[in-house]
């Protein structure tokens, strides 16, 4: 069996952790796939996986290898798409990341558009709350929210989102506007406990004024506590693209703009390399320019 299949089916058993799993991302057989796996730990003369009666983990040596193996096949597709001019021409499956609802929200629109200008192209969303790997997740293009890390990566800035506190018209007008950050705490609270949230409410440049709500109602995602928020029942906080057209219609208002924290960066991420396949150039072009356009986005700090 060819080592480049043996390695690509050694990437996709880690990465469902299972060889069933990987047999049908593969459309291989059961048995094909653990032949796959055995030549390549004969050939490397290590065992690459540890199998339990629940899942396939790779071993100490297998994470070693397995970071090799994505660069290779990368570089191999990378040569591939050169010499068969894809970096004029997108062609292929193009895979895109973002966070959950502003991916939903503001990045899918742009992928439909990219695959009705590219009919032979196919594209997946990858929308997750959680930080991904680009290589490692074979992840064409990420757009992403907040202070990026050093890293190998490109990034473009395409503009920036705020931390909002808001509440409804009907809720203000029972419950009176808040002046100051301190006057949250005589006020209904409505937090979002996903991930990246905090209790602790911060305020200001540098961070100068934290403060700790007590909500009194929970959700678990940001959708159901803007929804409680529409409803008058309280005041929340999210980031301005959650709302943005909530607000642009009048059925929430801002409060406390002026202690607001500097605003956050949104920028469009892929993974540099040798070279940019022609279709993720193709995707990060229409990408930047439609969300430096987004009237979600702040486009001035």
């Amino acid at each position: 069996m060819d080592k480049l299949l043996c390695m690509t089916v050694f990437v996709k058993v880690a990465e469902v952790g299972g060889f069933a799993g990987a047999a049908r991302a593969l459309h291989m057989s059961p048995p094909a796939v653990t032949r796959a796996i055995a030549m390549l730990e004969e050939g490397v003369g290590a065992r690459l996986l540890q199998r339990t009666t629940r899942s396939v983990k790779p071993t100490e040596a297998g994470a070693r290898y397995l970071e090799d193996c994505r660069r290779i096949l990368l570089e191999v597709e990378e040569a591939d798409a050169g010499a068969a001019g894809a970096h004029a021409t997108p062609s292929g499956t193009l895979t895109v990341t973002a966070s959950t609802r502003f991916g939903t929200l503001h990045v899918l629109p742009i992928l439909t558009e990219y695959l009705d200008r590219y009919p032979t192209m196919t594209g997946q969303a990858l929308f997750v709350d959680r930080n991904t790997h680009l290589v490692e997740e074979g992840i064409d293009v990420a757009v992403r929210i907040g202070h990026l890390p050093s890293s190998g990566y490109h990034a473009i800035k395409v503009g920036s989102v705020r931390r909002v506190v808001c509440a409804s018209a009907t809720y203000l007008a029972a419950a009176g506007r808040p002046e100051r950050p301190g006057d949250l705490g005589q006020h209904r609270i409505i937090a979002a406990v996903g991930a990246w949230s905090s209790l602790e409410w911060r305020f200001g440049h540098g961070h100068r004024a934290g403060i700790q709500v007590r909500p009194r109602l929970f959700c678990n995602t940001n959708e159901a506590a803007i929804e409680a928020a529409l409803k008058g029942w309280g005041i929340t906080r999210v980031l301005s693209y959650q709302v943005a057209a909530d607000i642009h219609a009048g059925r929430l208002e801002v409060v406390l703009p002026e202690f607001e924290e500097p605003a956050l960066p949104v920028h469009v991420v892929h993974a540099e390399g040798r070279r940019v396949t022609a279709k993720a150039r193709a995707f990060i072009d229409l990408a930047v320019e439609r969300l430096r356009n987004n009237a979600a986005l702040v486009h001035a700090d």
